[in-house]
């Protein structure tokens, strides 16, 4: 074997394909659609849009990390602890 870094690299691409790009992608379509969550500062209902790029993209390595692309009660509560994110992390999707 001449070069041995083709093979390993190769057995890399493989793993990130078959492996990674799945549960990106899942993780992408489970967060992607708005959702009504109620707001714990205000008790009223909203309508939230979870940042899906962000939680494909940490749902690689580990449980996604989510955070609020936009919400329905700003610009009044932009700066928000983002609480209503807590029931929605307990409802995530199956990991593999």
């Amino acid at each position: 074997m001449e070069n041995p870094w083709i093979v390993l690299a190769s057995i890399v691409a493989v793993g990130v394909v078959y492996v990674l790009l799945p549960v990106i992608a899942d993780t992408f379509r489970w967060y992607r659609a708005t959702r009504i969550l109620r707001c714990p500062q205000t008790e009223k209902e909203a309508e939230v849009a979870i940042d899906a790029s962000h939680a494909a993209l940490t749902s690689a390595f580990g449980p996604p990390v989510l955070r609020v692309k936009n919400c329905s009660l700003w610009p009044e509560g932009k700066d928000c602890p983002q609480d209503c994110l807590a029931v929605e992390a307990e409802a995530a999707p199956p990991t593999r």
